[in-house]
C-alpha cells in the first residue's frame, strides 16, 4: 500500500526500518509519519474513544482533532498523523483497557 516508483520523483529509496503496534512488528520506513506506517500495513484503529470504547482513526490527518493519539515509547497521547518513526518504536493504541483511560 505504498507508493515505490512516484511519476514525477521516479523511484522511491526509502531505509525500511522496524516498529512496534501493539506488541506485533511492522515495517516503516524513515521519515514517514506513524499514521503512514499503520496505514501500510492495514491498521485503521488506532485508538478507542473515552466513553464508549468506540474505535477511532485517522480524522484531520494534519494534527488538529487528536483522533489519532497513541503511545509511543510510554508516552501517552502522542498524534500519529504528525510524529515521524523511528527503529524500534514501540507504539500501543490507548483506550482499550479500563486502566489506560
Amino acid at each position: 500500500m505504498r507508493i515505490n516508483k512516484h511519476p514525477i520523483l521516479g523511484k522511491l529509496d526509502r531505509k525500511e526500518i522496524c516498529i512496534t503496534y501493539n506488541g506485533s512488528d511492522y515495517q516503516a520506513y524513515e521519515g514517514e509519519t506513524i499514521a503512514a506506517a499503520l496505514l501500510a500495513n492495514h491498521i485503521r484503529v488506532l485508538r478507542y474513544s473515552e466513553k464508549g470504547k468506540k474505535p477511532r482513526g485517522i480524522y484531520c490527518g494534519i494534527g488538529h482533532c487528536y483522533e489519532c493519539r497513541v503511545t509511543v515509547d510510554d508516552e501517552r497521547s502522542v498524534r500519529a498523523c504528525v510524529t515521524v518513526v523511528q527503529d524500534k518504536m514501540k507504539i500501543r493504541s490507548q483506550g482499550m483497557y479500563a486502566n489506560e483511560i
